[in-house]
């Protein structure tokens, strides 16, 4: 009889609310339809949730340099360790690096270990890469970390402002909902979209704005200046309930049309439109996200937009405010417990004194941390020289996530004693693990998550975890007792660790602080359970209902005085500048289907399906002159490394910049982790990372020979000097390239098939030594095992159709040596819609031969956009631009026809 669990996704930080169905060993999943986050949607990674459960790779005991070792050996070793560091070279030798993946009462017990009890505040998160920028601009506006509005104000409007966020992408169920209010209203909200690229957030917005990497705070303090010309000030709001205006208006005033224009690279009459849209709409949301959050000057960016809200009053209200969207599905809850290196528990402030009194006397703590600690950056430049001896890092993979990610590669190589726990076995980073401690992963673990919009829900276990793998909490508490913290660390369940982590957040608070939610401080199991989604503040004695819950509305602040800062923000730029030898700026960021390092979207056939390589988009002009060629390989390089990757040519691409996507590892590629690219530049305040400006060479790279493969089994090595892998139903798609010519093709193809030289095994293989053309198809007992086609150019060979005919145990080896259907047989082309299977060639065949104008009436021909609806943005461009959208990746131009 099957069984329905409610419970969150693991991904972004929308929150969306996932219902599993499990029968027996099956488990599907959908939308819950009750959760107020997205009320039934899944965007098409949470769609795929039940494709990741699989225990293939899965991290199964704990291992003591590479060797298996029971819990207890483990564990030992790990609190000696840090003990014997603690005692020879003081508190701030050790460090934790944990993640927005943790689940809170995760975080709560790592954040009280080491700031309470082990005395350092040497613990940060990889959330520092995405959302930190913001924790530092609503801090000096707010005197708190507190995001103003919620999801209805993006339904409410009548301007919604993107500013540095692929929200179709990134947050696909928010853009899902900001696209039907527009429908329901009549394309009401109005939507600008800014970005240096053109991305599938663009096809929505009744103006793009591709401004200059960097220019941002140009931008809106040219808006505040515009905002105090126009007579939009609130001066009854302003006057009573903020402080700092007219330093804030001194610095904006130097900010003409036409300097805003100079500086950002716009057209005045974009930039006009877009400055009289603002002023006209007292109903506006600015909704930002990494565009803004990952730079050198994130902080005053933060503040340059929330200074426009402050002087029109617009924050509070339905439909207005400021909106960080964040990146991972728990970042909000780090925040609340205080997993910043800067933070306290509660959203309590470590240079605070009565806020370290409260906290120490709360948790009991001998040691309590007085001291911000090292964040990211920092906290792995300490590694690498010696300061810190011994590091814990916990469900992330900063071997490829971080900035200069070959320095901390040599750090951790360097450290003397490195701890991991993690999901899977093999990842960059647990390379270098001295100990390997396995954790349970979505669907095993049990406690809460908050989104974007403060609204705490369970994250709920319905299955086992595999082999020895525990909760990261139990983890932590028992490395905890066994460092002599035992009765501070003895909960016996995430329900415990949730009511002590409620508790404190109403110790002495009385109103003083945003983070409250002490109405749950009582909370028993069984309630803990079956805790229905809600949103703080929820203080003792408050309605717990769910309903969505404003702040600011009353003008009162957080800050010293009670009354919201202005910060005036000074103008600059990216850090790093171009130059003769490196005259392209590298931007960086997400792809539609996977996420971050693809530890747990690799393992999706589903998601492969939409992009199945790393790849640099480039401008039609840049390429030209690099003398690139469309599909072909470049490398992007600069004295921190070099990467390779795919050339995509596209319009939709600025002049002068590149994009790569952040997800490929060694794991999956050869040489595609682009974090090594990026400086370590940080924000002067929050310690962000600037990730998306970085200066590098492109060079165009000519290989002996390109292929494209199918195989059954993942290959144990591939000597190529670019390749990339990803799975599909039934086995592995393979893209390779190789500089130095072949002696031996067959034997090349057997070792790609895994298979031996002698090993027995019909080889169906065409060559033309003139041309350099080679396929190969090899049968064994009547079943396909693998396939490859090799050319000196980039392969033409339609890829969705052979992959669909791959997984097919009745596939004829000679339809497959041709490289496309036969006639009869339509090629679908690059699958655009993952959840139904519709390729790129099918929905354009329907829109020229029923004369389709929407998304919709896409959908009711073909299905496409009908499932999780993630794919509608590339819908509205193949509607729009055909030519453009058939020519786009995965994978790229000559596979127009796959």
């Amino acid at each position: 009889m099957s069984e329905t669990v409610n419970t969150t996704c693991p991904y972004c930080g929308v929150g969306c609310g996932v219902s599993a169905e499990i029968d027996g060993d099956d488990v599907s999943v959908s939308g819950d339809k009750s959760h107020p986050a997205n009320f039934g949607r899944l965007c098409v990674k949470g769609s795929a949730l039940a494709q990741v459960l699989a225990h293939e790779e899965r991290l199964l005991c704990p291992q003591i340099d590479g060797a298996c070792a029971s819990w207890d050996e483990a564990l030992d070793l790990v609190a000696k360790n840090l003990g014997e560091a603690i005692a020879e070279h003081g508190p701030d030798s050790i460090a934790l690096y944990v993640s927005g993946q943790l689940l809170t009462e995760d975080y709560y017990v790592a954040n009280k270990l080491m700031k309470g009890f082990v005395g350092s505040a040497n613990i940060d998160t990889n959330s520092r890469l995405c959302m930190s920028s913001s924790v530092a601009g609503y801090k000096r506006a707010f005197g708190s970390d507190t995001v103003p509005g919620v999801y209805e104000d993006l339904e409410e409007a009548d301007l919604v402002v993107l500013v540095g966020s692929n929200l179709a992408w990134c947050h696909p169920i928010l853009y899902q909902r900001l696209a039907a209010a527009r429908q329901k209203r009549g394309g009401l909200p109005k939507v600008v979209n800014i970005d240096p690229r053109r991305t599938a957030t663009s096809e929505i917005a009744d103006l793009h704005l591709s401004l200059a990497p960097g220019s941002d705070i140009a931008l809106f303090n040219g808006l505040l200046h515009e905002l105090q010309k126009a007579g939009r000030r609130d001066r009854k709001f302003v006057a009573n309930h903020t402080q700092g205006v007219d330093e804030a208006l001194a610095v904006a005033k130097k900010w003409s049309e036409e300097k805003v224009a100079a500086q950002t690279g716009l057209p005045l009459k974009d930039l006009r439109k877009f400055y009289d849209l603002v002023v006209g709409n007292d109903k506006t949301v600015t909704l930002y996200s990494q565009g803004v959050n990952q730079s050198s000057a994130g902080t005053d960016k933060v503040n340059a937009i929330v200074n426009t809200h402050l002087l029109t009053g617009r924050i509070g209200k339905p439909g207005c405010g400021p909106f960080s969207v964040t990146g991972q599905p728990n970042a909000m809850g780090g925040r609340e417990v205080g997993g910043l290196a800067n933070m306290l528990a509660a959203h309590m402030e470590l240079g605070n004194e009565a806020h370290r009194a409260v906290v120490k006397k709360f948790w009991n703590a001998p040691r309590l941390a007085s001291q911000p600690g090292l964040k990211a950056v920092e906290l792995f430049q300490a590694i690498h020289d010696g300061r810190i001896k011994a590091v814990w890092i916990i469900g992330t993979n900063p071997v490829d996530s971080l900035p200069d990610a070959d320095f901390v590669r040599a750090a951790l190589q360097k450290c003397p004693f490195v701890v991991v726990s993690d999901v899977v076995e093999k990842t960059d980073t647990t390379a270098f693990a001295d100990v390997l401690l396995p954790a349970q992963a979505w669907g095993e673990k049990d406690g809460t998550v908050t989104n974007s919009e403060r609204r705490i829900s369970r994250q709920r276990g319905f299955r086992c975890g595999p082999g020895e793998a525990r909760a990261d909490w139990q983890a932590i508490c028992d490395v905890a007792k066994r460092m002599g913290f035992g009765e501070a660390f003895s909960f016996d369940g995430p329900a415990a660790i949730f009511r002590e982590h409620a508790g404190l957040s109403g110790s002495e608070n009385e109103g003083t602080r945003d983070f409250d939610i002490s109405a749950f401080a009582g909370v028993s199991d069984v309630d803990y359970d079956a805790l229905a989604p809600f949103q703080w503040p929820c203080p003792a004695g408050a309605a717990t209902e769910v309903k969505s819950k404003r702040f600011f509305a009353d003008g009162k602040f957080f800050t010293q005085s009670g009354r919201a800062n202005f910060i005036a923000a000074s103008f600059h730029g990216v850090a790093a500048k171009t130059d003769a030898s490196k005259p392209y700026l590298l931007n960086t960021g997400r792809v539609r289907d996977q996420w971050h390092t693809m530890t747990r979207t690799g393992r999706a056939q589903n998601l492969s399906q939409h992009i199945a390589e790393p790849y640099a988009e480039l401008h039609p002009l840049d390429a030209a002159k690099l003398g690139v060629d469309a599909a072909g390989l470049v490398r992007l390089s600069n004295k921190r490394g070099s990467v390779i990757l795919r050339a995509q040519i596209t319009e939709r691409q600025r002049r002068g910049c590149v994009f790569a996507p952040i997800h490929w590892t060694d794991q999956f590629a050869a040489q595609a982790r682009v974090g090594a690219l990026i400086a370590p530049v940080v924000d002067p305040i929050s310690g962000q990372p600037e990730s998306k400006a970085t200066p590098v060479a492109i060079k165009p790279l000519y290989p002996a020979f390109y292929a494209f493969a199918l195989t059954r089994k993942k290959p144990e090595s591939l000597d190529c000097d670019y390749w990339a892998l990803a799975r599909i139903e039934g086995g592995w798609r393979i893209e390779l390239a190789r500089m130095k010519a072949l002696a031996d093709w067959d034997l090349f193809a057997r070792k790609i098939f895994g298979l031996d030289a002698a090993e027995d095994c019909d080889m169906i293989a065409m060559r033309d030594d003139k041309t350099g053309a080679y396929r190969c198809v090899a049968v064994r007992g009547g079943e396909i095992v693998g396939a490859i086609f090799i050319d000196r150019a980039p392969v033409a060979a339609s890829r969705a159709w052979l992959c669909e005919q791959f997984t097919h145990s009745e596939a004829i080896p000679l339809a497959l040596l041709a490289g496309r259907p036969p006639r009869t047989c339509r090629d679908p082309g690059r699958k655009i819609c993952v959840c139904l299977n519709v390729g790129a060639n099918i929905i354009l065949d329907a829109i020229a031969e029923k004369n389709l104008s929407s998304a919709d009436a896409v959908g009711a021909a073909t299905g496409a956009g009908t499932g999780c609806g993630s794919c509608r943005p590339e819908i509205e461009r193949l509607l729009n631009d055909p030519a453009l959208a058939a020519s786009q990746n995965s994978s790229f131009v000559k596979r127009v026809n796959e």
